[in-house]
């Protein structure tokens, strides 16, 4: 394994210039499916190393699992160790896991919160609340497999014209249908699992956004409705009821949104050309998942075929 082991815990810090570049010149969706990606992936890889760390480091601490073949010295000279980062690695570890348990324990709790909201409300894609809050948001379908409902109060419905409305529901059905949800909940938990990833986690949010606020101008046929729908309600809104479920106006930057929707529509690309300063970041930002998977996936390999090999039958 080596220091090849030690890779994946830094490598997420080549994604850094591809999260503001992909920002301002990649297609949301492209941008959000591209940062995603790598986040995930660099994230797993950072928490196996970890893994691996705690694993070798510590293998001849008393009270190990490991076998007792493992302590051989022809063994320990076949795997490079560092006892020190190996007990640092264990409450690394348990941080991660529990950061991430926290992540998901909450992002649950508030689904079934916000579901036992609408108890009693017809059963309809779009739900109306009587609250004199303004806020709207995207609920997405509970574990019976039912779909997303689109959640808005009167007091926002109020704030806006009728043009305006049909732009609120496209947009909030835009992340029903594309199922934003899982790209932000798998951010937060790779940002949970390795904090050199925040700035891929704020990206992601933003990119989010904007994929909903394209696919909204496309349904409703004007740019310029979506941005005033989506200042009216930042003006009026003081923010959802639930942080976790992104709102209308309350998730990204509103005047980076608005400037956007009053420009002409993203290029539509899949992947940036490589003479282009985005095309250079994305490219490492690439690379640097692909190495920190392979490198992953060399200690993985490598200790199981020696611990394999030092396992009595």
């Amino acid at each position: 394994m080596g220091v090849f082991v030690f890779l994946p815990l830094v490598l997420p810090l080549t994604a850094w210039p591809i999260a503001r570049l992909a920002e301002q010149h990649l297609h949301p969706r492209a941008a959000t499916r591209l940062l995603t990606t790598v986040a995930v992936v660099t994230a797993v890889c950072s928490t196996v190393c970890l893994g691996l760390l705690m694993v070798v480091g510590t293998a001849q601490l008393p009270g190990n699992p490991l076998p007792d073949g493992w302590s051989d010295p022809e063994v320990r000279e076949a795997v490079p160790y560092d006892e020190v980062a190996g007990r640092l690695a264990i409450p690394a570890l348990l941080a991660v896991l529990l950061a991430c348990a926290r992540t998901l324990g909450r992002h649950s709790r508030v689904r079934r919160g916000a579901h036992r909201a609408l108890t009693g409300l017809p059963d309809t894609e779009v739900a109306v609340l009587p609250d004199a809050v303004p806020y709207a948001y995207a609920l997405p379908g509970g574990r019976r497999g039912r779909g997303g409902r689109v959640v808005v109060t009167t007091a926002l419905l109020s704030s806006l014209e009728p043009a305006e409305r049909r732009a609120l529901f496209a947009h909030e059905r835009a992340h029903l249908v594309a199922r934003h949800h899982r790209f932000l909940l798998a951010v937060q938990l790779a940002a949970r699992a390795n904090p050199f990833l925040r700035p891929l986690r704020t990206a992601v949010s933003y990119t989010a956004e904007r994929w909903a606020d394209e696919d909204a101008a496309q349904a409703v046929g004007s740019r310029r409705v979506v941005a005033r729908a989506i200042g009216k309600a930042a003006l009026v809104s003081r923010g959802t009821p639930v942080a976790t479920l992104a709102g209308f106006a309350a998730a990204g930057p509103v005047p980076r949104r608005v400037a956007a929707l009053l420009d002409p529509a993203p290029a539509v690309r899949s992947w940036p050309s490589v003479f282009t300063s985005v095309g250079l970041a994305a490219w490492a930002a690439a690379v640097g998942a692909a190495v920190s998977a392979m490198s992953s996936a060399n200690s993985a390999v490598t200790m199981f075929l020696i611990l394999y090999a030092a396992t009595p039958l």
